[in-house]
């Protein structure tokens, strides 16, 4: 079926292609139906189109118009096919073509040219039209060809086009991934280190969780942490946490005002008031064997040693934002050579253990631990192998961010 009315005006009158149409649902491997917006001067030349497509298997419907001021109340969001005549009143050649491209980007474009002007089809083609049709050399298969041909076309170059915005964006996500997770500053520290980051459900950016650990002065500074909830505001206030700690460390600020300082850069970044954050803080003095360990509303990091995984019952706080930091309050860890802290978020013990308790927690890790070393995993491949057990224990892709930070004080025993 085709509609045709005459003119601007006829146009108004007729079929108007709906704007909401999908092209992707509506092209399948056999195109059955297609709107057109025929944009010809020449009622003969509108009237043989029509006479064309009736004697085809093809439904079209056709809403007409004459001139390109007409055309432009139909062209956007127009998801059709777009037979466009390049020699009208109002518009001529390639840069008639370029602002219905630019106006309809949706669109599939057949132009229509003379006997002599056949080579502005060439050229029409080459500037982005889809295909291009002689006046004069053109039956109804040879029409209803084009106009298939034309949106199928279409359709895989935006297959195309998303394809390649996409694997751009993964590029771009895995260099800012990059960008922002630290490069740990532990080359004159006695002690090494293993990190591993994981965004929640394998997102591809990074999350709310952060951590680092620098040496300076003498002294090994160690932090893991976690912003409360999930989304764009945690994850910048996770990264400027980070690059704050680190500034202050380096600056050579006393231990006891880090996190105070800390706390103020919290109060004036969060994006809402009620936004919080949970870290646990750990300093080894060069040539001791004490650590400090400062637990704000975060689970401690767990000893590694011999094989086996030991709580500490570290001296709880409030997150930071909450409440005043405590600066004096610390807990004091013997960590001997050849013994290690397992630092981590919340990711890991929130989840699911399959018995009360429904999560996994401090307790449950620790098991979880203490099976993975016990299978003769390297200490190296812990991290790995645990968030592979506790996906496993959870029946799934865990929900939050995983963060770990694996530190040794000389050779693993």
């Amino acid at each position: 079926m085709m509609v045709i009315g005459d003119g601007a005006a006829g146009a108004a009158e007729g079929t108007v292609v709906n704007g909401d149409t999908v092209l992707d649902d509506r092209v399948e491997a056999t195109v059955e139906s297609v709107d057109v917006l025929l944009i010809e001067d020449d009622p003969g030349d509108a009237f043989l189109a029509e006479e064309l497509l009736a004697d085809t298997a093809l439904t079209t419907h056709i809403t007409w118009v004459s001139t390109l001021k007409a055309a432009r109340a139909h062209l956007t969001d127009f998801r059709g096919c777009v037979l466009l005549d390049l020699n009208l009143p109002d518009g001529h050649g390639l840069d008639l073509l370029r602002e219905v491209l630019d106006t309809a980007p949706s669109a599939a474009v057949v132009v229509f040219t003379g006997l002599d002007d056949e080579h502005e089809g060439i050229a029409a083609v080459a500037a982005g039209a889809q295909d291009y049709l002689v006046k004069g050399q053109v039956d109804g298969s040879l029409l209803a060809r084009s106009l298939r041909y034309s949106l199928e076309r279409r359709r895989a170059d935006e297959n195309a086009r998303q394809l390649r915005e996409a694997r751009m964006r993964a590029r771009e996500n895995m260099r800012l991934e990059r960008g922002l997770l630290p490069q740990v500053l532990l080359d004159s520290s006695p002690l090494s280190h293993r990190a591993y980051y994981r965004p929640g459900r394998k997102r591809a950016l990074v999350g709310g969780d952060f951590y680092d650990a620098v040496e300076k002065d003498g002294t090994t500074h160690v932090i893991i942490g976690d912003v409360s909830g999930h989304g764009p505001d945690e994850a910048a206030l996770g990264v400027s946490l980070r690059i704050a700690w680190r500034t202050l460390v380096m600056s050579g600020i006393s231990e006891e005002r880090v996190l105070p300082n800390l706390e103020e850069l919290l109060a004036t970044e969060r994006a809402q008031e009620e936004m919080y954050a949970t870290l646990c803080m750990t300093s080894l003095d060069t040539g001791s064997d004490r650590a400090r360990v400062r637990s704000l509303g975060h689970p401690p990091p767990m000893i590694v040693k011999g094989g086996v995984a030991e709580e500490i019952q570290a001296v709880p706080q409030p997150p930071l934002g909450v409440f005043p930091v405590d600066q004096d309050e610390f807990t004091e860890v013997v960590l001997p050579r050849g013994v290690s802290l397992l630092f981590y978020t919340d990711g890991l013990v929130d989840a699911y253990d399959g018995g009360p308790p429904a999560r996994l927690e401090v307790a449950g890790l620790r098991r979880l631990v203490n099976g993975v070393l016990g299978q003769g995993v390297a200490l190296n491949n812990l991290p790995e192998h645990l968030v592979d057990e506790a996906e496993r224990s959870n029946g799934g892709p865990l929900q939050d961010d995983v963060a770990m930070l694996l530190i040794t004080h000389g050779e693993p025993e």
